[in-house]
């Protein structure tokens, strides 16, 4: 053997734990607090030697994530509402939408967000820009369900 492989088959039961998926809420919490730890110890450094085992451990809790915990379906408004209570942020607060009215027309499902206000919003609140592309009313839907087939804005 190699002295790279000697040096991994000495270590490997403690670092094999960190590698393998995890298998229950506890695992995947013991890998959480792990990578927390790591984040902590790596800081801004890309080039860290540990760097690659926070890569790793991140995906296994996503993956993890996605499986086990998967967010519920929101519109954008509803996750608009949501960061907006929860950053104590009111309409006229949002310059990343717009002007006051342009803020209450998006919440009252009478505009959509664009592009660029949705990557304004998610840089702010530091959510992905997915948070706001989830299932959606259209306009056009919007007025069909209010009795008015066939209309369009």
């Amino acid at each position: 053997m190699n002295a790279i492989l000697d040096q991994a088959a000495v270590h490997w039961a403690h670092i094999a734990p960190l590698l393998s998926e995890p298998a229950s809420d506890d695992e995947y919490a013991a890998k959480v607090e792990a990578l927390d730890e790591l984040l902590d110890t790596i800081g801004d450094d890309e080039n860290h030697p540990l760097a690659g085992l926070a890569e790793r451990l991140g995906d296994l809790i996503e993956a993890y994530d996605e499986t086990h915990r998967p967010l519920p379906d929101a519109s954008d408004v509803d996750v608009l509402r949501y960061l907006m209570r929860e950053h104590g942020v009111s309409q006229s607060g949002l310059p990343e939408i717009g002007a006051q009215p342009v803020v209450s027309a998006v919440l009252a499902g009478k505009r959509s967000l664009n592009w660029r206000q949705i990557c304004e919003l998610s840089d702010r609140f530091g959510v992905p820009t997915d948070a706001f592309r989830g299932p959606q009313t259209t306009r056009g839907q919007a007025r069909s369900a209010a009795g008015r087939p066939g209309a369009t804005l």
